[in-house]
């Protein structure tokens, strides 16, 4: 159940991002303002969601997880029908914004299901859901782009809204709220107490700090290689139409190799390492220092067809990336906080979703496009830095 409402969220949110320029022209932004327009569409959801995660994680410890993944779904369900709604770009930016707001789905199935795993067994069920992720990204574009271009885009942004109303109501169904820990006097004061000496403890790790910063470093590269990649591919080729056509079959083959990746990274985060230490701080040192390299060699190749292998490794190394940062996350908390630590870890995360396209942008400005991935690379070493730190450190497993 949480795997098909991960699956539905991720999969409606990936049609809507590539339509984004096409729907706000169709909306009557002017041509030179629709790159603008995108952007802030693009960017709206993480500044909202770095506000409201924390707060929403919070709600869940005191009132119940599977409240949270209820309320997600049928939050995210509401603003993209205000999406199909929208009649201009300024509408369409609030609906964004509401979307970051109200929806939240991966911090909350993550508290959800990791309340329900065995410790030793985190790691395999925070890889799963990003697998989950992952089958989203691949399908969902491949059946939006089809039916928005047949059916137009009020009818996709519909249809979305339906399936997440649908995930959210079987989710109200078929969920039970797992048992929750007593806390240290048994009343609201003391489980308020406890979030805070949570998060004081989350706040205060060193190694998970590190490893928050690793996610944030390797979140930014994610998002700022979107805004150089499409142009390189356009740069190696005769004509727009082959330079779409190879973006999205690099984009599929990349969240295709995340599939196997997520599995494969998740069983080893469930690996124990020395003074307490969880194995998902030692996944991201090799795939993040992975994908330095494999992001850098992407400005070489003359052909596309080169960028093949390149595309492949790295949608693997990008699957160790968020589980195990939300792998520190859960293992560095008790149980009863989790949801505010996770609502913390993933407004990291979104602040590099905000950071990588503006400074990616920035540097294709000042040095060109080439130069730009040089620059994404070394985000992607500020990672496994910071991982490799973090490695050293070790971690304290409370949760």
């Amino acid at each position: 159940m949480i795997w098909f409402g991960q699956f539905s969220a991720v999969a409606g949110l990936t049609v809507v991002v590539p339509l984004l320029p096409f729907q706000l022209a169709e909306l009557g932004a002017a041509p030179e303002t629709v790159p603008w327009w995108t952007a802030a569409c693009l960017a709206a959801p993480a500044i909202t969601q770095i506000v409201s995660g924390p707060l929403w994680g919070a709600l869940g410890d005191r009132w119940g997880r599977r409240q949270m993944v209820v309320r997600a779904h049928l939050g995210l369900a509401a603003a993209v029908g205000l999406m199909a709604l929208a009649d201009t770009p300024g509408e369409f930016l609030l609906s964004r914004l509401a979307q970051g707001a109200f929806g939240g789905v991966l911090a909350a199935t993550a508290a959800y299901a990791t309340t329900l795993s065995e410790p030793d067994r985190r790691g395999r069920t925070l890889g799963n859901l990003f697998a989950a992720t992952a089958a989203g990204s691949l399908i969902g574009p491949l059946i939006g782009g089809a039916t928005a271009g047949l059916l137009g885009y009020e009818v996709v942004f519909t249809a979305i809204a339906g399936l997440l109303v649908l995930a959210g109501l079987l989710a109200l169904v078929l969920l039970h709220e797992p048992p929750s820990e007593p806390t240290s006097d048994g009343d609201s004061r003391g489980r308020l107490a406890e979030a805070r000496s949570g998060l004081a403890t989350l706040l205060r790790t060193p190694a998970t700090l590190r490893v928050l910063g690793a996610g944030l470093a390797a979140q930014a590269g994610v998002f700022g290689l979107v805004v150089v990649f499409a142009p390189k591919v356009a740069s190696v080729v005769d004509s727009s139409v082959v330079a779409t056509t190879w973006v999205g079959v690099l984009q599929a083959l990349t969240w295709a190799a995340s599939l196997p990746g997520a599995r494969f990274w998740g069983a080893r985060s469930d690996r124990p390492g020395p003074r307490g230490q969880r194995g998902a701080v030692r996944v991201l040192l090799p795939a993040t220092a992975v994908l330095a390299v494999t992001v850098v060699l992407q400005a070489l190749p003359a052909d596309p067809a080169l960028l093949v292998p390149l595309r492949l490794v790295q949608g693997f190394c990008i699957a160790a990336v968020i589980p195990a940062v939300l792998h520190v996350v859960t293992s560095t908390v008790a149980a009863h906080t989790r949801g505010a630590a996770l609502g913390v870890g993933t407004a990291v995360l979104d602040l590099g979703q905000v950071l990588g396209p503006a400074a990616a942008a920035l540097a294709a400005t000042l040095i060109g496009s080439t130069a730009a991935f040089g620059v994404i690379g070394a985000m992607f070493l500020v990672a496994a830095g910071l991982a490799a730190t973090a490695r050293r450190t070790g971690a304290e497993v409370t949760g």
